[in-house]
């Protein structure tokens, strides 16, 4: 195993480890002083989990915080780790998840939506804006090659504490949280395998999904329940995974740029933000004349419980 010795801020410097850099990125900063905006580039390696010794001594190289964010960069639960896995690992660990961030902290074409859940299905990671500025990511397990989750802008339609898979009723899903209902796809708690393994919704962490559970903004019907007069939390799924390479957050090591967002990624969003703001339903009703608001959508609604 590969001890953690560096810190880069600029590709090929080299500088003394830091437990939490102070800046922008880690939002640690001394009273008193002022912070120059050095942009932190954290590098990874990967390291060998080869034996069940090793397995032990990672736990004890490691903090329960540091071990938890390890094993959320690479989208997976703790205890699926076994000897002969890789894993790849920060050189500098610091307390701020978000240092690890394969999206922007600021993203500007989001500015004027006041929340937003992105879900990278390439990169398998979730990330949650407010008016364009991160609050949250975390690692997610999107739907398997033969039933993978669609791409496209959605909403956050109802959710439920806890729900019964209508595809398996042995499956329970905790925190739900719709957001196709025709097709019954949305995001919820479930085992993190570190790649994509569900019947097309999107699994979560359990905090990360208690989290969005008490975050997003459910749609609003009239009184028939058959009309959508509000769009809940807008949804933007994008992105597509490579079932026929290694997982993509193990190249971090070679590139520690390579998990974040394409050009062709951006242009993506770039339209999902372009039908947000097309869309009567995403504003409030006092801009609008009410015969002006448009009418349920085309793939209709399920009975809501």
């Amino acid at each position: 195993m590969t001890a953690l010795i560096s810190c880069e801020r600029t590709a090929g410097a080299q500088h003394p480890q830091i437990d939490a850099p102070k800046g922008p990125s880690s939002g640690l900063i001394e009273p008193g002083k002022e912070v120059q905006e050095i942009p932190v580039i954290f590098t990874y390696h990967l390291d060998s989990i080869e034996t069940a010794a090793e397995i032990d001594s990672f736990k004890t190289q490691f903090s329960e915080l540091e071990q938890e964010y390890i094993f959320a960069i690479n989208r997976m639960d703790a205890y699926r780790l076994n000897a002969g896995d890789k894993l790849v690992i920060p050189d500098t660990l610091t307390t701020n998840f978000l240092d690890y961030s394969p999206f922007p902290l600021e993203f500007e074409m989001l500015d004027s939506i006041p929340k937003a859940l992105l879900i990278s299905r390439r990169v398998q990671a979730f990330a949650l804006y407010e008016h364009g500025n991160l609050i949250r990511w975390g690692p997610v397990s999107s739907g398997k090659k033969s039933t993978p989750t669609p791409a496209g802008l959605f909403y956050a339609n109802y959710k439920a504490r806890s729900k019964v898979s209508t595809v398996n009723q042995d499956w329970i899903m905790p925190y739900y949280f719709n957001f196709m209902n025709f097709e019954g796809v949305g995001v919820h708690q479930y085992s993190m395998p570190g790649y994509p393994a569900s019947h097309a919704c999107v699994r979560l962490r359990h905090d990360d999904a208690v989290f969005i559970y008490n975050w997003a903004d459910q749609w609003k019907l009239d009184a028939s329940r058959q009309i959508v007069e509000r769009n809940g939390t807008p949804v933007m799924v994008y992105g597509d995974y490579d079932f026929d390479s290694p997982v993509p957050w193990l190249a971090l090591a070679e590139n520690p740029h390579s998990n974040f967002l394409k050009a062709t990624e951006m242009a993506i969003l770039k339209d999902y933000v372009l039908q947000y703001k097309k869309d009567k339903r995403n504003f409030d009703p006092m801009f609008f004349p009410a015969d002006e608001l448009p009418g349920p959508p085309k793939e209709g609604l399920e009975t809501i419980q």
